[in-house]
């Protein structure tokens, strides 16, 4: 799963079947445009190289979000990043910032 964040300040979800990894990429040009870092800060805290993101806004971004089947593989896919210790508190996951 990756979340692409675009030049024009859009996070869009790509590849949102794939619950096998889990990254965030600017587009080229993003970054550094302070729109890009914006639309970043509305789904996800920052932290470093690596941001913390809600499941709601995995969902609210995800085509089949409600699925039975795609809901399934993002409980695997939190349950998994949960005994890695990349979900906080707050039951954020961690993304790393490709």
């Amino acid at each position: 799963m990756l979340i692409r964040i675009t030049r024009a300040g859009t996070a869009m979800l790509a590849d949102a079947k794939d619950f096998g990894r889990f990254s965030i990429r600017f587009d080229a040009g993003a970054r550094g445009t302070g729109i890009a870092e914006a639309a970043l800060r509305r789904i996800a805290t920052p932290d470093g190289d690596a941001a913390w993101v809600a499941p709601e806004a995995l969902r609210d971004m995800a085509p089949d979000a409600g699925d039975p089947e795609w809901e399934a593989g993002l409980a695997r896919m939190i349950a998994f990043a949960r005994d890695h210790g990349w979900v906080n508190a707050e039951g954020r996951i961690r993304a790393h910032i490709a």
